[in-house]
């Protein structure tokens, strides 16, 4: 594809120029203006325009190895706290867990394990570490537009998805926080954004699409993709991660789980510190120009029940079952 030019939005978000090649795919896609921007549903998924760019882009030029890890979430479903974590245990025998200076309590989790969606946009090829150990990366894409490097190696996959009424409130949350610096008014009104999220657009919506790809990958692939649930996550954080060392070829020793080093990662990573932290506090990441600190909000199971409507919970349940029904997934 042709990627020569740089994508320009103007200030109604829509798209100004991009490589030839790549407008012309925009062209022929459905498209929505919705959440302050335009979205473009690509093989059956919601995309930025600037986010679709990059991973194509990405698509063409990143190669996996074998050691790889990703990171894949749909936003908003805990993806800072399981970046951290991943880090955190698939790194421990370079850095220790007790370690006062250890990278989670100096970096944010966004730059410890990247976006493909960042690394590779405007045309941007990384120089990409080539170190035996593992690498880790994260995407909120949709499988079928991961590298065909990443589809086809051995390397590892740790996918995370969440209630969808939590994250369509934390969504929501987020993408008014987004906005504040420059708009007084939020981005969109609840109900409106509610009526979108359950028809699926929303950036690399719909999440029952999303997490149905990786579902069913997982089960025919259990040794490449590992499917996690939020809900599980928050439950019982340390058999979850357990599994997730187990996964990515760093199982915990017994000698460790004795000496308590699955609890100093629960603790390093845990909301209340990582929240806390000088580097999440303040500060914006250069890319998408977002303060830290909006990446964090309560991160609780449950929080639907203060802002959504007997009515509203009802709708999106029923569009939630209809869509997964008879596939064994529950998102509920």
């Amino acid at each position: 594809m042709d990627f020569s030019h740089t994508l320009q939005i103007n200030s109604q978000g829509e798209v100004v120029q991009f490589g030839n090649e790549f407008q012309r795919i925009l062209q022929c896609l459905p498209k929505e203006s919705a959440w302050r921007t335009f979205l473009y549903k690509y093989q059956g998924i919601w995309y930025y325009p600037k986010s679709l760019e990059a991973l194509l882009f990405t698509q063409e030029h990143f190669q996996a190895k074998a050691t790889d890890v990703v990171v894949v979430t749909t936003p908003k479903a805990g993806t800072t706290w399981l970046k951290a974590l991943v880090f955190a245990i698939t790194k421990r025998n370079r850095y220790v867990v007790s370690d006062p200076n250890h990278p989670i309590l100096t970096t944010n989790s966004h730059e410890l394990v990247p976006f493909f969606e960042f690394m590779y946009r405007h045309n941007n090829i990384p120089d990409l570490p080539n170190q035996p150990c593992s690498r880790l990366f994260s995407t909120h894409s949709g499988f079928n537009l991961l590298p065909d490097s990443v589809k086809n190696t051995s390397c590892r996959i740790i996918y995370l998805c969440r209630n969808p009424k939590d994250n369509f409130v934390s969504l929501w949350h987020f993408m008014n926080k987004a906005v504040a610096e420059c708009d007084t008014e939020p981005l969109i009104p609840l109900e409106e954004a509610f009526e979108l999220y359950c028809k699926g657009i929303h950036g690399f919506g719909p999440i029952w699409n999303h997490a149905l790809e990786y579902w069913k990958l997982s089960l025919q692939r259990p040794d490449q993709v590992l499917f996690l649930k939020y809900e599980d996550m928050m439950g019982d954080t340390t058999s979850q991660i357990k599994r997730i060392a187990e996964f990515s070829g760093c199982p915990f020793s017994l000698k460790e789980e004795s000496e308590g080093v699955i609890d100093q990662v629960i603790k390093m990573c845990s909301f209340e510190n990582l929240s806390n932290l000088e580097v999440n506090k303040n500060g914006k990441r250069v890319v998408p120009f977002i303060e830290n600190k909006n990446y964090f909000r309560k991160g609780e199971v449950g929080d639907w029940i203060n802002y959504l409507s007997p009515s509203m919970v009802e709708q999106l349940d029923q569009v939630v079952e209809k869509k997964l029904h008879g596939s064994g997934l529950t998102l509920s």
